[in-house]
């Protein structure tokens, strides 16, 4: 892969690729297949970033967990006859894929999907549950493209794309027309960035909508931050490889038509960290009382981030998907836990094995806490003989309540505090 600027679409405009009508076109035809998905308000959300208003557009409650399927049906339907009879092909991390399987099921069209080897297996078994042949090849998103182009000049199968296509952008911007009607104060609109899909057809969709000058906020983890050196050098940046654990929008930059879309209509990018992402997933969770995947917890971890000033705003933020393996979601709460100072672990010395254990729980539960873990560990060189080593992880409500209740820990007889690991975090980090 090249690791260079790319100057492509500079000889064509935004309106050459995707005008308002296409997305309202898109909207009528993809009307009876998709859900119109919910705009939850936040207040939580909104003090801790100082909007006056946020409100979470909710496309992980969408039929197959994604807004994937707006813009792969709006395409898919499309087709001729003989293309519909030749079949289709995708390449995708996982939620294209099952929103052209799906698709493909409605339409009686034969699907085939090339996956990438980091695609959560949830995804894998999903599209394959909407009748798709899925493929596994690549280790990341590129080399699955690469291989399911070759699949589509073998196979004479039409190559459905991600996102670098007029009528995949039209149905994905669907999701702004509903933000239009549901927030019709929105200043700004905060969407994840992959291949550039989505937020091409939202900054399409919304400003026409609403006759008005909304600001449309792009979002990409740092370790696959492409969009924004691409706008400060007004040409596509293309990355050597990603890093992060939102496989969603791991790809390694636009392609022509959404750059070309990107470039006009796009106000800003902004990147996150991964352990912002964690948290994000984690409040998500916790206050909305849904499960999102890192891709579509990038809008609410900029929301919380200092790269983005939204005071007295209307914002809406794109949960665009919920796919994700339950245990990758355990461990993503976690780790937004730690993030947050609310979660730490440590490692006992036990004297009087299993007895003392009791002790330990109540004190963690005496204290409000919870025990979340408790594992007997193997005896290293350092750990007294006559002693067992045991780790437990705490749930607390914050840095100062897990001291306490390891305070107390080691206050026990039979107990000794080996070691902690508690996350020193800024005090005010749940605040924001």
């Amino acid at each position: 892969m090249r690791d260079d600027d790319t100057e492509t679409g500079a000889d064509r405009s935004a309106a050459d690729v995707l005008v308002p009508e296409d997305v309202r076109d898109a909207h009528d035809r993809i009307a009876d297949v998709v859900h119109r998905t919910p705009l939850d308000g936040s207040t939580t959300l909104a003090e801790a970033s100082g909007a006056a208003a946020v409100g979470l557009k909710l496309e992980n409650t969408q039929r197959t967990g994604s807004f994937k399927i707006r813009g792969a049906y709006n395409a898919m339907a499309q087709l001729s006859p003989a293309e519909r009879e030749a079949g289709v092909i995708a390449a995708s991390a996982g939620n294209h894929a099952q929103g052209v399987a799906l698709a493909g099921e409605l339409l009686g069209i034969d699907a085939e999907i090339v996956v990438p080897e980091v695609t959560p297996a949830s995804k894998i078994e999903a599209t394959r549950g909407y009748g798709a042949t899925v493929i596994v090849e690549g280790d990341i998103y590129e080399r699955s493209y690469e291989h399911a182009l070759e699949r589509a000049e073998e196979t004479g199968r039409t190559f459905v794309h991600p996102f670098d296509d007029a009528a995949i952008m039209a149905g994905q911007g669907t999701v702004g027309l509903e933000i239009a009607e549901q927030m019709p104060d929105v200043d700004t609109v905060l969407v994840s960035i992959g291949g550039g899909g989505l937020i091409s057809g939202i900054a399409t969709a919304l400003p026409a909508a609403l006759d008005d000058d909304v600001r449309v906020v792009g979002v990409q983890p740092e370790g696959a931050l492409h969009a924004k050196p691409s706008l400060e050098r007004d040409a596509i940046h293309e990355l050597p490889d990603v890093d992060t654990v939102a496989e969603g929008i791991a790809d390694t930059r636009l392609l022509e038509r959404t750059w070309t879309v990107l470039r006009e209509r796009v106000d800003d990018v902004v990147a996150v960290s991964d352990r912002e992402l964690a948290v994000a997933v984690t409040l998500l969770a916790e206050r909305a009382k849904t499960v999102a995947e890192a891709a579509g917890a990038a809008p609410v971890a900029a929301l919380r981030s200092d790269a983005l000033d939204v005071t007295d705003e209307h914002v809406a933020t794109v949960v665009s998907g919920g796919n994700v393996n339950l245990t990758e979601h355990a461990e993503l709460t976690r780790t937004g836990l730690i993030e947050l100072g609310r979660y730490a672990e440590a490692r006992l010395h036990v004297d009087g094995w299993p007895t003392a254990i009791a002790d330990v729980a109540e004190t963690i539960a005496s204290h409000g806490a919870e025990l979340d873990g408790l594992e007997r560990d193997d005896r290293s060189a350092v750990d007294h003989p006559n002693r067992v080593p045991v780790t437990v992880g705490i749930e607390g409500s914050g840095p100062e309540h897990l001291r306490e209740v390891l305070d107390a820990l080691a206050s026990l007889e039979a107990v000794e505090v080996a070691d902690e690991s508690l996350v020193d975090r800024d005090p005010d980090v749940e605040r924001r």
